[in-house]
């Protein structure tokens, strides 16, 4: 039997000047005569004679060279390995062994050099909703101003910090969070081990979750306007946190001056054909504004339109450009439905203006990060480096959702098994860089979603699991407000919760793991850098490695009864002592020992 190993990470790539040193390791009776690998220079296939070193890092390992000049070609450096008998031919690439060639998209991928920003992948992300997260002390009564909102068809609700949700008015109930309330949780989101944060809209809008912006260039009132998002950027700079805003660029709100519906102003494009605004919006022949899903009070942007494209990312002083410098500062975007982005009511040209709001973006900060929002399939905006990262629904969210509550995005039952899962993620995975899997924005659930712990249901003792392969999987984790200490609720509304600040209303056990993990994860680059390797995927048992350099972590995770799992012998875990970091798991050589419904961590050296 033949068994390849080779993760873009050390030991199997080192840079060495001006070149690219790529390692494959062979194991087996049955060993090729000869290796090649197959790069590219310029979109242009090339073959790559590969050398046998005599040098072994384990006994019956045999190395395979070759190296990749950095001089030439683009950053990302795609390749997979071609091993040749007289006879046949195999091809090793991230999928594992094939008898015929990978396509190209899923190579081996490894930037270099890597000009995305290089911060992302060391942190711990939370997002927050800013209306339900916390109340700050010094609120005035103007914040809570009663309006009418229009969409709703009557005035906002306000309500104290401890009354229960509801369905009614799921758009228009307030409850009071504010962005000064988020200043004053800084210790405690420290003490949990987040580093960065992502808020909802922050930006005037009639709605609580402000999807439907009124103004882009003005911090809602409610949220303590622009003093208090002033406020926290020097908080969060003084703590050493990054801020990332959300970025609504493919509707607007109908109440922004732009359109204005309900005639505020009197040029408004919903109302008058002549406005200098109109080509900024897409109408029917009818004269019917076209819409985001139906949504009448989300009218769709057309990036047709020049001042628009001038407003939003084009000019010096656009939007995208605008809250990155200072005296703001802020560190990236996060762009909403930006796959529906485009011209003409729909999204002609998307990619050639995603790309641009990115290009914007770094502009004004080199380092900035942007990164998308996309359900489906987001490998095309990334793959042609449109954004940096995005959302990763559907390379870890749909999986987990899969494999630990039997359920999918449609809330429609899907019962998979660990092969099927692994199966899953390492498909999505084999489509990106290295780089590009380590800056995946990594999520249990959202704004959007249901909470994971509402749907895992009577299979909450899962929970734990799932906030394991969360810190340990490739990418960031982002926690969603208020997992952490069990807030469980199901989809929007009910998804959307105030944080319960009295400890008797959080689960303690919870949030010591979340803050163990954080610190684990601070403590081990591995698990922020390296290359990953499922090892076991069989029934209900996931194993999977990160690797980086002679540094190790095995994962394992068992949602179903207790049991002996034997994992297949690999020179990579070859280490002198596995210590125990979380967990209850055993390990004995390649045996491990796995409780009922359990995840473990080692590490190793």
């Amino acid at each position: 039997m033949l068994n390849a190993w080779h993760l873009p990470v050390a030991p199997f790539i080192k840079q060495r000047q001006d070149k690219l040193m790529i390692t494959l390791w062979l194991r087996g009776d049955d060993l090729p005569q000869r290796v090649t690998m197959r790069a590219e220079v310029d979109n242009e296939e090339t073959t790559v004679p590969m050398r046998r070193s005599g040098k072994s890092p384990v006994a019956d390992v045999v190395q395979w060279r070759a190296e990749i000049a950095l001089h030439e070609g683009q950053p990302r450096r795609r390749y997979a390995f071609k091993l040749l008998w007289d006879d046949r031919q195999l091809w090793f690439a991230p999928k594992g062994l094939s008898a015929f060639p990978p396509a190209k998209l899923e190579l081996f991928a490894y930037d270099c050099p890597d000009d995305s920003p290089q911060w992302v992948s060391e942190q711990i992300f939370y997002q927050i909703f800013p209306d339900r997260f916390a109340r700050s002390q010094k609120r005035s009564e103007q914040q809570d101003k009663v309006y009418h909102h229009h969409a709703a068809g009557h005035d906002i609700i306000l309500r104290d910090w401890d009354e229960p949700l509801t369905a009614e008015a799921g758009g228009s109930t307030f409850y009071g969070g504010d962005l000064d309330g988020i200043s004053e949780k800084l210790p405690y989101l420290k003490a949990l081990g987040v580093t960065a944060l992502y808020l909802n809209p922050v930006f005037t809008a009639p709605s609580v979750h402000k999807y439907d912006t009124e103004n882009y260039r003005e911090v809602d009132p409610q949220f303590g306007g622009n003093d208090a998002l002033l406020r926290l950027r020097h908080n969060t700079q003084r703590e050493g946190m990054r801020l990332i805003l959300d970025g609504v660029f493919n509707h607007s709100g109908d109440t922004h001056a732009w359109f204005d519906r309900h005639q505020r102003g009197d040029n408004g494009a919903c109302h008058h054909a002549s406005s200098p605004w109109r080509d900024r919006y897409s109408f029917s022949a009818e004269g019917k504004a076209l819409d985001w899903l139906g949504y009448s009070s989300l009218p769709k942007l057309d990036y047709q339109s020049s001042t628009l494209i001038d407003e939003i990312y084009g000019g010096e002083d656009s939007i995208v450009r605008h809250w990155l410098k200072a005296p703001w500062s802020m560190d990236g975007w996060r762009l909403d439905v930006v796959h529906m982005l485009g011209e003409a009511g729909g999204a002609k040209n998307n990619l050639k203006h995603v790309a641009a709001i990115t290009q914007s973006a770094k502009a004004a900060r080199p380092d900035a990060f942007v990164f998308g929002e996309h359900f489906g399939d987001a490998r095309q905006w990334l793959q042609q480096d449109a954004e940096d990262s995005a959302m990763n629904y559907r390379g870890f969210t749909f999986p987990l959702w899969g494999f630990l509550a039997n359920t999918d995005i449609s809330y429609d039952p899907q019962k998979i098994d660990a092969q099927t899962c692994m199966a899953w993620m390492e498909d999505y995975r084999a489509g990106l860089s290295h780089q590009q899997q380590l800056r995946m924005f990594n999520q249990l659930d959202s704004h959007d979603t249901a909470r994971f712990k509402s749907l895992l249901g009577r299979d909450v003792a899962r929970l734990p699991l799932a906030v394991v392969w969360l810190f340990c999987w490739p990418g960031v984790p982002c926690i969603y407000y208020g997992d952490e200490v069990g807030l469980d609720g199901n989809n929007d509304p009910f998804c959307r919760k105030p944080f319960p600040w009295h400890e008797s209303q959080q689960d303690q056990t919870l949030l010591a793991l979340y803050q163990r993990l954080a610190a684990l994860r601070k403590a081990t680059p591995a698990l922020r850098h390296g290359g990953c390797l499922v090892l076991y995927a069989e029934g209900d048992v996931v194993v999977f490695l990160r690797v980086l350099g002679a540094e190790r972590v095995l994962v394992a995770i068992n949602r179903g009864e207790s049991c002996e799992v034997t994992l297949p012998i690999s020179p990579l875990l070859a280490v002198s002592g596995w210590q125990r970091r979380e967990g209850e798991g055993q390990q004995a050589d390649a045996t491990l020992s796995l409780p009922a419904i359990s995840a473990t961590v080692w590490t190793a050296h």
